[in-house]
């Protein structure tokens, strides 16, 4: 590995990102930190890192707040760090652009698994395996994904999606009119071994239909809800 994995890890209790910190390092990570979201957010825009572990509570601005500044112009991956009893700031938090989210208190065993299931299914990381990527265009009208380049267009309109986004529609896209239930997109996308908020799922199709209904509702419409069960990819045959 000729660049080592950079992680920025955002809470303003020197005792967790001093916990996060020793247990990532294991893992051969990069590890920096800030204590602030006015700092994270000015690290986050100037260095491109592989993954940030953000809290959510911070003095000043919060990080659902960093999130949403930093997803104007970036995708990187985010992981939010709440404490329980938070679950409606969690929804918030995947609706301004956050991957995934860990409730505290929590194991670091946990944050490491999460952090290594987040890298491998990222789009930018150097986790991806070239070969499964390469050399695959799926067309369908109004829309395309460039898996070789993990780009997606819409009507030759670029779309800046998140890693997650990204994968989540190529995951669909690549079994038109196959129906996923939330548990299976939460197993084969997120590649959790263990329980995860279905709405998860929910809010990640939610902005990924408002990302593709800016350019085109036709292919927004693509991604349809089968009520009861869960999602597919549908592609409407027209004369």
């Amino acid at each position: 590995m000729d660049q080592q994995t950079t992680i920025l890890v955002v809470d303003d209790e020197a005792r967790i990102r001093r916990l996060i910190r020793m247990y990532l390092e294991r893992e051969d990570f990069v590890i920096e930190e800030a204590e602030n979201g006015e700092d994270a957010l000015a690290m986050a825009l100037e260095k491109d890192y592989d993954v940030i572990l953000l809290d959510l509570m911070l003095p000043g601005m919060d990080g659902e707040e960093v999130c949403e500044q930093l997803r104007e112009t970036k995708a990187t991956p985010v992981i939010m760090l709440t404490a329980k009893g938070e679950e409606s700031n969690r929804v918030q938090g995947f609706e301004v652009g956050a991957d995934d989210y860990i409730v505290k208190p929590f194991s670091p065993r946990e944050v490491t698994l999460r952090v290594k299931a987040l890298l491998r299914r990222s789009s930018s990381t150097k986790y991806m395996k070239p070969e499964a990527s390469a050399n695959e265009v799926l067309v369908f009208p109004h829309l395309t994904i460039d898996n070789d380049a993990h780009r997606v267009t819409v009507d030759n309109k670029i779309i800046g999606l998140t890693p997650k986004e990204y994968e989540l529609l190529l995951y669909l896209a690549q079994s038109p009119d196959k129906v996923f239930s939330r548990e299976q997109l939460l197993k084969d996308v997120w590649k959790y071994d263990f329980f995860g908020d279905l709405r998860t799922v929910d809010t990640h199709v939610k902005r990924l239909r408002e990302k593709l209904n800016k350019v085109s509702e036709d292919a927004a419409d693509m991604i349809a809800t089968v009520w009861g069960v869960g999602y597919k990819f549908e592609v409407e045959q027209k004369q």
